[in-house]
């Protein structure tokens, strides 16, 4: 199969717009997803949305050029639409349509996985939010195979599909299965055998022979990287041939200019006592596939004010006095 798209996927609590412009500024993406905006009973303002994403300030693309979609949860199909309707005023890339949040608090309140039982309501809210924005936008989803089982994983999907999107993104557990390492990949064939609209897969992929195995079990050309793309930054890079397919150690140097990078973005962005837990819980993620992160990790650990980490960061190399007085 001929490479297709490589999308970066919708992280709640992890790849906000400073992890996004990160990752995508190392390339391979086509586009990206942000994290949620939850639409409750009330048409939110557009500063909720430029804050979630401040690329819409920039044609609703990454500093590196990588386009944004910005995605909405929750169960209501009029209030879905009307803020749909609202965010379109600022020219998004496109509307993603969250049916795949397994948290047990957004799942409490009835968002993400938890409507996968009402393939129903699944159809109302697509076809709702496609009708209250222009044609031209595309509209997005991503849902989960089910609660606890895939009984209606197919009925969901052709739901969606029924209702209106564009394409379909389809994460390869259940809302039960969490973030374990399951891999329901043939249940994405399943789906692609009995719709017609662009499918991508998604689930499980940390590497370059994760993304040969998920095209082949899917049958789908298009790829949806999630943790994977953090644990290994090069990953869509290494996916397009632009890179070694396992990582090594001038990698590793690219690495430390990129969490050079995003320290500092943190650094402008969150509060000093709030800045060592994004980068602790980057370099966590990293541990699976480099082992100069875990060292990096365990170095940082105790750290608990961004000054205390900018101080190791010094030590280490990954930043210079220059960058530090910047």
């Amino acid at each position: 199969m001929p490479v297709s798209r490589i999308v970066l996927a919708p992280m709640e609590g992890l790849a906000d717009d400073v992890l996004r412009g990160v990752l995508t500024g190392a390339g391979g993406y086509d586009w990206c997803v942000t994290e949620f905006v939850r639409v409750t009973d009330a048409v939110l303002p557009h500063r909720c949305y430029t804050r979630l994403s401040p690329e819409l300030a920039n044609g609703a693309r990454t500093e590196a050029g990588t386009p944004v979609r910005i995605q909405l949860l929750g169960n209501d199909p009029e209030m879905l639409a009307a803020n749909a309707a609202h965010l379109a005023r600022l020219n998004p890339y496109g509307i993603d349509l969250n049916f795949g949040c397994p948290t047990p608090l957004v799942v409490r309140h009835r968002g993400g996985a938890a409507l996968l039982d009402e393939p129903e309501l699944l159809y109302r809210i697509a076809a709702a939010v496609r009708a209250a924005v222009p044609g031209e936008m595309p509209v997005t989803a991503k849902m989960r195979l089910g609660i606890t089982d895939t009984s209606k994983a197919l009925d969901c999907a052709l739901a969606l599909e029924s209702g209106g999107v564009n394409e379909l993104v389809v994460h390869a557990r259940t809302k039960a299965d969490g973030y374990q390492p399951v891999k329901r990949w043939e249940w994405v064939a399943r789906i692609r055998e009995v719709i017609k609209l662009p499918l991508i897969a998604n689930g499980e992929v940390w590497t370059v022979a994760d993304w040969h195995a998920i095209r082949a079990a899917s049958g789908c050309d298009d790829v949806m990287l999630g943790r994977g793309a953090v644990a290994d930054p090069l990953l869509a890079r290494r996916i397009r041939g632009k890179a070694d397919a396992e990582p090594n150690a001038d990698d590793w140097r690219e690495i430390e200019t990129m969490l050079a990078d995003f320290w500092a973005r943190v650094e402008r962005k969150v509060l000093p006592a709030q800045s060592p837990g994004r980068l602790k819980q980057w370099l966590g993620l990293m541990q699976r596939r480099y082992p100069q992160a875990e060292r990096l990790f365990k170095t940082v650990r105790e750290a608990r004010r961004g000054p205390d980490v900018s101080a190791i960061l010094l030590r280490e190399g990954v930043i210079t006095e220059s960058r530090e007085a910047a």
